[in-house]
C-alpha cells in the first residue's frame, strides 16, 4: 500500500489487517513448520513425527556440531567497530575529535548490550531458523540504547519480497508480553482506564508457539514502524488487537531501528533459508542408518532358538527369544543363525557424515583434528576452511555496521549534552598543559553536544572488521620489523599494534604524541640491532616500555624478512 501514513490516521484495525497479510505470506512459505522443524534437529527431538516401526531412535545430531561450528568460525574473531572521517574530511581536527567520542560510546554501548554474545544468538537464528534480526530501541527509563535479538517469525515486512530492511514501507513487530504489563504500559501511555478494563484480554499466539501455550494471561501486541513523508523519520504504533495502546510517535531517527540477516537468500522473499533444512535428509539417513544396525546388532546378540514343542513343553530362556514348531527340531532345539552386517554400511554411515561435514566446511582442520607443523600452515588450514562461510561473515560485517549507524541516529536524537572524557592535549593546547604541569596522559571532562552529528553521517564511514589470533600476530610481526627498519615512529607502530599487546597502550601514547609537540622533541627509535621485545627509553621521563613482538607470516612480513627492505 503506498498511503501516506502520516497523512492517514493510524488505527489498530489498519494495523491488524496487514499484520494478518504478514502472516498469512510466512503460512503461504510454511515459515511455522519449517522453524519447528528446524528447531527440533537442531536441539535433538529428530524423531518427533517420524514412523519408526519398532525400531530404536538413536540420535546422532551431526547437524547441531555444524552450526556450532559455523557460528562459532563466524562470530569468534574480535568483531571490533570504529568511526573515522571520509575523504576530505579526514583532516579535520574537530571531526576527529567527534568519532573519537562516537568510537567511545560504541565500546560502552557494545558491552552494555553485550552485543559480542547477542551476534551468537543472532547468527544461531539464522543458521536454524533461516534469518536473524536484531532491534534496537531508546529506553528512557535508563536514559540509553537498547538491543534485544527478535524470532523471524515475529517479523514481517510491508513487501515481504524485498529483503532490504530499509525499502520497506513498513515494519511490523509482533510481541508476547503478560497481560498485567500490558495493561501497565497502556495506562503509562494515558490510554483511557475504561479500554483497559474492558478492551485489553488474553489472547492466543498467532504462531502456534508451544511453550507460549503453557503461559495464561497473554496477549500480543504489535510494533508498528513506518516512514513519514512529512517528517522523514520513523513513526512508531503499539497496539493490541482492538485498541491503540501508545498513539503514534516520532523516533527522531531516519533508519529502521532493525538488522536482519539471511543465511542465504532466497529469491523475492524476506525470508532466507536456514543453515539444515538442506541438510535434514541426511540426518535422518544416518539417524534410520544406525537404527537399523543397531535392530541386526540386537538380533545377532541374542538370536533365536527353534525347539520341538512335541517334545519339550517350554522354552525357558528369556534373554532371546524362541520358537515352537510342531515338526521334528534336530537334536530338540537349534540355533538360527542370523545374516551379518555388510561392512559396506558402516562405511556408507561414515562417508554420509564425513561429506556432510566437508559440504558444509565443518572439515577436520576446522574441526581442529590436525596438527600444523607451523604457522603458515596453521593460516593456510583455516583459511581454507573459512572459505564455505566468508560470505556470511561478511554479511554479518555488513550488519553490524548497520547496527553502528542505528546507534548514531539514536545519538543524535536522544543522547543531547552530556559529559565525555577527553584527553587535556585534545582539549587545551600543548602550551597551556605544559605551564600548568598537566600530565600529557590525563584526561578531562567536557559537554558534548551529540545533536551535532545529525549533521556528520555522510562524513563519517564505519569500518567492521575481525582481529583473529593469528592474524593479529603476522601483524606484529610486521610491525615489529617495519619499526625495526625505521621504516615508522613509535608513535605509528603504537596507534597501529592490537589491543592487549602492551599494558596502558593509550597512556603511552599520549606521552610520545606529547614529546612529539615539544618545541624540541627527543623522539627515541626502537630499531638497528635492538631486537624484537626489548626495552626502549622515553626521553625526559626515564621509564622503559616492554614492546611485544609476536610471529606469524604475510606477503609484506615475508617481504621485509628476505629482503630487509619495504616494499613499495
Amino acid at each position: 500500500m503506498t498511503m501516506d501514513e502520516s497523512k492517514n490516521k493510524i488505527t489498530a484495525k489498519l494495523i491488524w489487517s496487514r499484520y494478518d497479510k504478514g502472516l498469512k505470506f510466512n503460512n503461504a512459505i510454511d515459515l511455522a513448520d519449517c522453524v519447528k522443524a528446524n528447531e527440533n534437529m537442531f536441539i535433538g527431538k529428530q524423531w518427533e513425527g517420524v514412523e519408526s516401526n519398532g525400531l530404536p531412535t538413536p540420535t546422532f545430531n551431526m547437524l547441531k556440531q555444524i552450526v556450532l561450528h559455523q557460528v562459532a568460525s563466524i562470530t569468534s574473531d574480535n568483531i571490533a567497530m570504529s568511526a573515522s572521517p571520509l575523504g576530505a574530511a579526514a583532516n579535520d581536527k574537530g571531526l576527529e575529535q567527534i568519532t573519537s567520542i562516537v568510537n567511545d560510546e560504541f565500546i560502552s554501548l557494545f558491552e552494555r548490550n553485550k552485543i559480542t554474545m547477542m551476534l551468537r544468538e543472532f547468527m544461531r537464528n539464522a543458521a536454524v531458523d533461516g534469518d536473524g534480526c536484531m532491534f534496537s530501541y531508546w529506553d528512557a527509563d535508563e536514559d540509553t540504547i537498547k538491543t534485544e535479538v527478535v524470532e523471524n517469525n515475529r517479523v514481517y515486512f510491508g513487501n515481504p519480497n524485498d529483503r532490504r530492511v530499509q525499502a520497506q514501507p513498513y515494519i511490523i513487530i509482533s510481541r508476547r508480553d503478560m497481560l498485567d504489563e500490558v495493561k501497565d504500559y497502556a495506562k503509562e501511555h494515558d490510554t483511557p482506564q475504561d479500554v483497559i478494563d474492558n478492551v485489553i484480554r488474553p489472547d492466543n499466539d498467532d504462531n502456534n508457539s508451544d511453550m507460549d501455550r503453557l503461559v495464561d494471561d497473554k496477549c500480543t501486541v504489535l510494533l508498528y514502524l513506518y516512514k513519514s513523508k512529512e517528517t522523514k523519520s520513523i513513526h512508531a504504533v503499539e497496539c493490541v488487537h482492538d485498541t491503540i495502546i501508545r498513539a503514534d510517535y516520532d523516533m527522531g531517527i531516519k533508519l529502521y531501528p532493525l538488522v536482519w540477516l539471511n543465511w542465504d537468500y532466497v529469491q523475492n522473499s524476506y525470508h532466507g533459508q536456514a543453515l539444515i533444512t538442506g541438510l535434514i535428509p541426511n540426518q535422518m539417513f544416518v539417524n534410520k542408518a544406525y537404527a537399523m544396525c543397531m535392530m541386526s546388532l540386537m538380533m545377532s546378540a541374542f538370536p533365536k532358538t527353534v525347539f520341538d514343542k512335541t517334545r519339550v513343553d517350554k522354552w525357558s530362556n528369556q534373554v532371546g527369544a524362541t520358537i515352537g514348531v510342531n515338526g521334528p527340531a534336530t537334536d530338540i532345539a537349534k540355533i538360527i543363525e542370523p545374516a551379518q552386517i555388510s561392512p559396506q554400511v558402516s562405511q556408507f554411515i561414515e562417508s554420509a557424515i564425513q561429506n556432510t561435514q566437508n559440504f558444509t566446511g565443518a572439515t577436520s582442520a576446522a574441526l581442529g583434528n590436525t596438527r600444523p607443523d607451523n604457522t603458515s600452515a596453521i593460516i593456510a588450514l583455516q583459511r581454507a576452511a573459512s572459505i564455505p562461510s566468508e560470505i556470511t561473515k561478511q554479511n554479518l560485517y555488513q550488519c553490524v555496521e548497520d547496527l553502528g549507524r542505528i546507534y548514531i541516529e539514536f545519538m543524535a536524537e536522544n543522547y543531547g549534552k552530556r559529559p565525555v572524557d577527553m584527553g587535556v592535549n585534545d582539549v587545551l593546547p600543548p602550551a597551556v598543559t605544559q605551564f600548568a604541569g598537566v600530565p600529557a596522559t590525563a584526561q578531562m571532562q567536557v559537554s558534548f553536544d551529540f545533536g551535532q552529528l545529525k549533521g556528520l553521517p555522510m562524513l563519517l564511514k564505519l569500518d567492521v572488521g575481525a582481529s583473529a589470533y593469528w592474524s593479529e600476530i603476522a601483524s606484529m610481526q610486521t610491525l615489529d620489523n617495519l619499526l625495526q627498519l625505521q621504516k615508522i615512529d613509535i608513535v605509528d607502530y603504537l596507534e597501529r599494534i592490537p589491543d592487549g599487546y602492551i599494558s596502558k597502550r593509550q597512556e603511552l601514547l599520549a606521552k610520545y604524541k606529547a614529546l612529539q609537540q615539544q618545541p624540541s622533541p627527543v623522539m627515541p627509535q626502537m630499531g638497528g640491532d635492538q631486537p624484537q621485545g626489548a626495552e626502549g627509553d622515553i626521553a625526559g621521563a626515564g621509564q622503559s616500555v616492554p614492546i611485544e613482538g609476536g610471529g606469524g607470516y604475510k606477503a609484506l612480513q615475508r617481504k621485509v624478512n628476505e629482503t630487509n627492505t619495504v616494499p613499495a
